[in-house]
């Protein structure tokens, strides 16, 4: 037998020797009580009127199946498109709808709708008779009519909406401004049987551009032309007998909206050339108002392709941006605009300045605001009163100013100066309702003289959410209320100056609608009544941890114990703990107490709480801060913390006897999943991993991550040091690694996973790679997340839970 021979056959024995691919064993089912969380029931979305006395409940059916996940896709230029709907790729449909009466707290069942309807948008009009809503039916999306007094829904007009960009459904007194598909477009462009010739890229050199690793982009001149069919659209009004009147002649539309007297259309506009650098959303752009017939009124911008950007997180592109109405006027544009050439580098007192122009558009625009900082929002309420927020990566500050956009010579006034990151200070968001023309504005109290303020109500003792009274005269607030333990209540609207709609629950007892009356103590009324999704659970005990690390920062977690568990009796359990970093400016904001200890014991399938079914203690979201106090970038000391971070951790829960140093494990999603493969690399603190749809080679993310502003020629250290990839060899510890093999997040892309995979693996490590066909950075088929809960089961049961203590070197 010759050499060659010899090979051949130990090559085939080996083949046949070996176990089969992981992948053909097709998907797995976790044990009943993981796969009981999976198809638990779902609590309902709930929409409230316009006029704050009806709550649309839309129902929610079981996770779709993997048939309908891995249908056709388009992946153009960051969208991701169902070409068959011409539609944006859409799992989670509603199933069902119902009509919740608040004054007197009954429900109606809405009929007319299909035997299994696939809701998909809804859009409550101003008078609150009609809910518009968008239904995929079996040949596009359709434009159905929900009559409230009746509570029948009906499909309106017999023509097919183009929701690539959203449904782009509006309405306009009694009509609905909504997006068709062109009457006569033809059929999509057929692809070329073979290639015309190679696919170039090239650049002429310029300036220092932040460009970050984007999916999904154009490749070739047949996807560019494939994203101009599908994101063609014909605008129309339709009355309330679907009767269709065409405005102008179709073109590819990303937005439009009526202004607040319906005479005009603010539309952006899709324009050539295209990029296969970066998504749509830094593509040319005519932002531009049309009139009803559909004619160009005012070009606001014709903006440029941004293929180069100045670097940083405070960057923004040059020329008008942020357009729209100003929704408490009849029609007058809005928009921010950058001082400073949109960038952070360049010393500037002034970094944005904010403009007003009214129709008929032919005064110069009148300067309504200049900003030492970034634009970041702004809320409409009347001539003298709206309020601007501004904002700044680099130091977290955010300022929010009252204006006076109907006074030419109103000064701003500074309501707010905080960091961003002091959620303790958060004076919480002013509430708002719905105008008679359908634009939302400030709710001011029956004087005009105040505002109220919602807010999560950050504090040592957790979350304890509140309504407070801002008058905006002296600027001192008034507390009206707030929640109590042993209750969490999450005030949802003021409906008048005594009833607020609360959501309110309890450990065991979930989230429901109640009508708070304020300043009565016994004054709550139930309005539903949701069952505990998962009473299998009940019991689970939950307790909010506060520790140091070794530097001092005080640090959070919560804890949840299985049902029944004593520590005492029973003594430590096998433990998951989960978790993701953040980056903090400074101690005391990173080491603030997040949540509360009194909210519902949600116990679901995407999260680390799922594996208290099988026993396990789970340690949810320990705080893992980076910070990077004043000119310090986080990153930079980014592996001593997460280390000090990590070994804080597992030491309070060992100190309180719950779990012991030999069987922990850590796991993680996306960045969590990056600091997962971290941990293992350069710590012995866990015995085994979990890390799904994560980045461990920072190279392969050269122009940024995650919030580090530098890119990798500016430091390299930092991306080589914080690469797990490059310590794949230290890694000695078990780890899992899942992935959609669709990922669309930036960064993530499936090849960091299968990379650090063949890395472990000819490195001799323990290792596992789960790739899940057709599934994007959150996995959506029933049978990938039972799939997802066998694998992280398994994985746990074999190095975790039966672990053996370490042998001391």
């Amino acid at each position: 037998m010759t050499r060659c021979q010899k090979n051949l056959l130990g090559l085939t024995l080996a083949v046949l020797l070996s176990p089969l691919p992981a992948a053909a064993d097709g998907y797995q089912t976790p044990p009943p009580e993981l796969a009981a969380l999976v198809d638990a029931p779902r609590t309902p979305q709930q929409s409230l009127s316009p006029q704050q006395n009806i709550v649309l409940q839309i129902s929610r059916p079981g996770l779709p199946s993997i048939a309908d996940v891995a249908q056709p896709e388009l992946r153009l230029a960051g969208l991701r498109l169902n070409p068959k709907m011409r539609a944006y790729s859409q799992f989670n449909f509603g199933n069902g709808l119902s009509l919740l009466d608040i004054a007197s707290g009954k429900s109606r069942q809405v009929s007319g709708l299909p035997a299994r309807p696939r809701i998909a948008d809804h859009h409550w009009a101003p008078d609150g008779k009609h809910v518009a809503l968008s239904l995929w039916g079996d040949k596009g999306v359709e434009l159905w009519l929900l009559d409230v007094a009746t509570a029948r829904a009906h499909r309106l007009g017999d023509f097919h909406l183009n929701a690539s960009t959203g449904s782009g459904l509006a309405w306009m007194g009694d009509k609905l401004l909504v997006k068709i598909l062109p009457a006569r477009q033809g059929p999509a462009p057929a692809a070329s049987g073979s290639p015309s010739g190679p696919n170039i890229q090239e650049s002429q050199g310029g300036k220092l551009s932040q460009t970050r690793t984007y999916p999904d982009l154009l490749k070739t001149p047949y996807d560019a032309d494939l994203l101009d069919y599908q994101l063609s659209g014909q605008l129309a009004l339709a009355d309330l007998n679907g009767k269709i009147h065409p405005i102008g002649s179709p073109d590819r539309f990303l937005s439009v909206q009526p202004s607040p007297n319906g005479q005009y259309l603010l539309a952006t506009k899709l324009q050539r050339p295209y990029s296969t650098l970066v998504p749509l959303i830094r593509f040319p752009q005519r932002i531009e108002v049309l009139d009803l017939n559909g004619r160009s009124v005012r070009v606001v911008t014709q903006r440029p392709l941004l293929e180069r950007m100045p670097s940083g997180n405070d960057a923004v592109e040059t020329g008008p941006r942020d357009v729209g109405w100003r929704e408490d006027a009849p029609a007058t544009l809005f928009w921010a605009e950058a001082q400073d050439g949109g960038d952070p580098g360049v010393p500037a007192k002034t970094r944005d300045a904010l403009f007003l122009q009214a129709a008929p558009f032919q005064k110069p625009p009148f300067k309504l605001q200049e900003l030492a900082s970034r634009f970041a929002g702004i809320q409409w309420g009347r001539d003298d009163l709206a309020l601007v927020s501004e904002y700044w990566w680099k130091t977290r500050e955010i300022k929010i100013w009252r204006v006076r956009p109907g006074e030419a010579n109103g000064a701003a006034e500074l309501l707010n100066q905080r960091s961003s990151e002091d959620r303790y200070a958060d004076p919480g968001m002013p509430t708002m309702v719905v105008s008679r023309n359908g634009r939302s504005l400030l709710q001011t109290s029956p004087d005009g003289n105040s505002l109220y303020l919602l807010g999560e109500g950050a504090s040592p003792e957790g979350d304890r959410p509140f309504i407070d009274k801002l008058d905006l005269t002296s600027k001192q607030t008034t507390r009206l209320w707030r929640s109590q333990a042993p209750w969490y209540e999450q005030p949802l609207a003021v409906l008048d100056t005594q009833r607020v709609l609360l959501s309110r629950e309890q450990t065991e007892t979930p989230p429901n609608l109640y009508l708070k009356t304020l300043g009565e103590q016994d004054g709550l009324r139930q309005l539903t009544f949701f069952q505990h999704p998962t009473p299998q659970l009940k019991g689970v005990q939950k307790q909010q941890l506060r520790y140091k690390r070794a530097d001092g920062v005080d640090l959070t977690a919560t804890l949840y114990l299985p049902p029944g568990y004593e520590a005492k009796r029973d003594g430590p359990l096998p433990m998951l703990m989960w978790a993701y970093p953040a980056e903090f400016k400074s101690a005391d904001a990173a080491g603030q107490v997040t949540d509360s200890p009194y909210r519902f014991n949600r116990v679901g399938y995407w999260g680390p709480e799922a594996m208290l079914a099988r026993g396990y203690a789970v340690l949810d979201d320990p705080s893992m801060p980076i910070i990077g106090a004043g000119k310090q970038e986080p990153n930079d000391s980014y592996l001593p913390q997460l280390k000090m971070d990590a070994q804080a951790a597992v030491d309070e829960v060992v100190r309180l006897g719950v779990a012991d140093r030999d069987r922990i494990a850590i796991g993680g999603h996306s960045y969590g999943a990056f600091m997962t493969a971290n941990l293992l690399a350069h710590t012995r603190l866990f015995r085994a991993g979990i890390a799904r749809s994560g980045a461990y080679n920072r190279t392969l993310t050269p122009f940024g991550f995650q919030s580090e502003e530098r890119n990798f020629w500016q430091a390299k250290d930092v991306y080589q040091t914080m690469s797990p990839f490059n310590y794949a060899d230290q890694i000695k510890d078990a780890l899992l690694l899942i992935h959609g093999e669709a990922d669309n997040n930036p960064g993530t892309f499936p090849i960091q996973s299968e990379r650090l995979y063949q890395a472990l693996q000819g490195l001799g490590g323990t290792v596992r790679l789960a790739m899940l066909p057709a599934e994007s950075h959150g996995y959506r088929a029933r049978e990938s997340i039972l799939h997802m809960l066998w694998e992280e089961d398994r994985w746990l049961d074999q190095y975790v839970k039966h672990a053996k203590p370490r042998e001391t070197p």
